[in-house]
């Protein structure tokens, strides 16, 4: 159930899922996506428009969140605390157009997303 929710927000690119290494590769592209849209509406004045993409955002949060595997070991305490962090900034940054949480959003992401893929070339080698 979780995985289908994760895997209709993408679905429209058709881009087939092969694992869920890849999955969650596709999520932390999708928050950098969506941030950086919602900056740039907050910039233009489209309130709508940054709001949709910060509640998309949240969602795929939210989706990571219940995807955690809290058997695993402490990890996974650790990436919940930070997700829900960044549910925080999105959450102020929408009440108060400030461009420099969702700049926070994206610097985390950005070290989640080069530490899966090193992580995950490395099980690949």
């Amino acid at each position: 159930m979780q995985s289908n929710l994760a895997y209709s927000a993408y679905s429209h690119n058709n881009v087939s899922i092969e694992s869920s290494e890849k999955l969650i590769k596709m999520l932390y592209e999708g928050i950098l996506k969506f941030v950086s849209l919602a900056k740039r509406s907050m910039e233009d004045g489209n309130v709508e428009k940054k709001t949709y993409w910060i509640n998309r955002t949240t969602a795929i949060f939210s989706e990571l969140i219940n995807s955690l595997n809290y058997d695993g070991g402490q990890i996974a305490y650790y990436l919940s605390g930070l997700y829900i962090q960044q549910i925080k900034l999105l959450a102020e940054a929408n009440l108060t157009n400030n461009s420099a949480k969702l700049d926070e959003v994206l610097n985390v992401t950005k070290e989640l997303l080069q530490v899966w893929k090193d992580e995950t070339d490395y099980v690949m080698d």
